[in-house]
């Protein structure tokens, strides 16, 4: 599924997997949220309401452009970095063409349903 995603203003052509967590997250669309640093890997920012985690897929490396939901914290991840392993606990939603340097000083995503 195509969306839209402004990251700090700038525009950035962006897509979700068809996965029931990235399908409930788009249930979510239209969100704005204010990210922050964590591990000098991803931005990370809470979501309004937890989302669904059955049928998750199996778990896979995060790579730098990928929108994640983290499980255990409920919150949205946007990596800048290539991500170190796979976490059963971290599922995939769907990737942000971007470059890193643009991802790793985000303060600011706002995601949209594709016009």
């Amino acid at each position: 599924m195509d969306i839209s995603a402004t990251i700090d203003g700038r525009p950035a052509s962006a897509s979700l997997n068809d996965s029931p967590a990235a399908r409930d997250f788009a249930g979510l669309l239209p969100l704005t949220l204010d990210l922050e640093d964590f591990h000098q890997t991803e931005r990370i920012a809470d979501l309004p309401r937890r989302l669904t985690t059955s049928g998750a897929p199996e778990p896979a490396a995060p790579k730098a452009g990928d929108l994640a939901y983290y499980a255990p914290w409920g919150n949205l991840a946007l990596f800048y970095r290539d991500g170190d392993s796979a976490n059963a606990d971290l599922l995939i939603l769907g990737h942000i063409d971007a470059d890193a340097d643009q991802l790793g000083t985000a303060d600011r995503i706002t995601i949209e349903a594709a016009s």
